[in-house]
């Protein structure tokens, strides 16, 4: 994509003009960082935006411009930024120490919350992330079923290690992206979404299908959705042939749902892998499940039956400062209803960027499940109403990515123009501390940004 700049665009001169600490920086960031950032979604032209406070549903960047923000530490923080308690539990372990060396009171704590809530989780093992997580769901189905090869579906994000890192965004064929071995992608099954004949194909050609993982509420958190009637298909398909099925809750885990969308739409997986809410925003992940399954770890159960335990070590693992907010913030998720502020907040703003389309007479919809948006941009120009489009209703197909770069460039752009940080030109994530205000600003934010879209030429139907 040739970059953009302000001399053709009147939206990335504004937003020149808004940031140039972000610049400097940036500037500064190309000298050490690979493309000057730590994240690829922060892969931003002309550059991404600097933060330098946040609280609540609101940050501030580094040239002083309050932001709604819609990100929320890439789906973090259910209970916003900077939650009171969670942060006056982190600051006082950390007065105390960040790294024993040892085992300590609070990952004892941590695990029990886990098991009340979860309903899968009758063990937990944690991990510094949810890629460390899925990493080790794969191992542990692996070891117990005695098979080799994982199902896997085209969309669905499950983090960066060698498994997981085709099949998303690109080689939906399951070729391998670079740096990852042949020999490794030939391990996994990789399936359209939603289709269950193709799973039980899969089962009834390959006897060494260890595994099936998927979000569960449909590829990069919906944004191809899946229904509960699939989930309940997998269950059946995975039980008749021995295979385990692992839910990927790094994203929805106590955010659909106290319990995770599990809870929420009555199907129990053999294990499930969390990361996010699950350390209320600081690092830290987990796998739970079955104990038959975890106590593959299990010193003292390996020792019994006779067989090599699976090693697990990670110098991070349950540490004190992430378990001392990740256990205020399940408290306050288990016994107060962030999770039904959160999805009402989304509803309402779903709603209201939806009225703004139909008014602007441009064919795009705004849906979602619970307290995430997906902005979908119809890429191929389809006859559609925003008041009654339903996503669910739609083939996998209709969600191909939008080809026109520039045009999702500058409608990034502009939302930041306006006033909030959405999850770049995607859609938005919605903690349980957006209210009618947060929610009035980005309904004006979004028309402003789609009638600045029109004045570039960039929308046209």
């Amino acid at each position: 994509m040739p970059s953009l700049t302000p001399s053709n665009s009147p939206i990335v001169a504004a937003y020149m003009a808004r940031t140039p600490g972000s610049a400097a920086l940036h500037a500064q960031a190309l000298e050490f960082l690979p493309s000057g950032i730590a994240h690829d979604s922060r892969h931003t032209d002309p550059y991404p935006l600097y933060t330098h406070r946040a609280a609540g549903p609101r940050k501030w960047d580094v040239d002083g411009n309050e932001l709604v923000d819609f990100y929320g530490g890439h789906g973090a923080l259910l209970l916003g930024h900077c939650n009171p308690a969670a942060t006056a539990a982190a600051q006082a372990q950390l007065a105390l120490g960040t790294q024993f060396g040892s085992c300590h009171a609070l990952e004892v704590e941590w695990s029990r919350l886990v098991t009340q809530m979860v309903p899968c989780a009758e063990r937990v093992r944690f991990t510094s992330s949810g890629t460390e997580a899925t990493h080790m769901a794969l191992r542990l189905a692996r070891a117990f079923t005695g098979r080799a090869k994982v199902i896997r579906f085209q969309r669905h994000f499950h983090g960066w290690h060698d498994h997981m890192a085709f099949g998303v965004e690109n080689h939906l064929d399951g070729t391998p992206t670079p740096g990852v071995l042949d020999q490794v992608a030939r391990e996994v099954v990789l399936l359209p979404p939603n289709d269950i004949e193709a799973v039980r194909r899969a089962f009834a050609g390959d006897e060494d299908i260890a595994a099936v993982i998927l979000e569960p509420t449909g590829a990069s958190t919906g944004m191809i959705p899946t229904g509960a009637e699939f989930l309940r298909g997998l269950r059946q398909v995975t039980q008749e042939h021995g295979a385990v099925l692992i839910f990927d809750e790094v994203v929805t885990g106590f955010r659909v749902a106290p319990g995770g969308a599990q809870a929420a739409l009555g199907v129990t997986p053999d294990l499930t892998t969390l990361a996010k809410i699950l350390a209320g925003g600081l690092p830290g992940g987990a796998v739970c499940g079955r104990k038959e399954i975890l106590d593959w770890i299990d010193f003292e159960v390996s020792a019994a039956r006779g067989r090599e335990k699976i090693r697990h070590q990670g110098t991070y693992n349950a540490n004190p400062v992430s378990a001392a907010a990740g256990i205020e913030t399940l408290r306050q998720i288990q016994a107060g209803d962030a999770c039904a502020r959160a999805t009402a907040a989304a509803a309402a703003l779903r709603d209201a960027f939806n009225r703004v389309l139909a008014e602007e007479d441009i064919p795009w919809a705004v849906y979602g499940e619970h307290s995430v948006l997906h902005f979908f941009t119809n890429p191929e120009g389809l006859r559609i109403d925003p008041l009654a489009w339903d996503a669910l209703a739609q083939p996998a197909s209709v969600f191909r990515p939008d080809p026109r770069k520039a045009m999702l460039a500058k409608l990034y752009l502009a939302l930041v123009v306006g006033g909030i940080d959405p999850k770049g030109p995607r859609g938005a994530i919605v903690s349980a501390t957006h209210g009618e205000a947060e929610i009035a600003a980005a309904t004006g934010a979004w028309r402003q940004a789609l009638r600045m879209l029109k004045e570039e030429g960039e929308l046209r139907h």
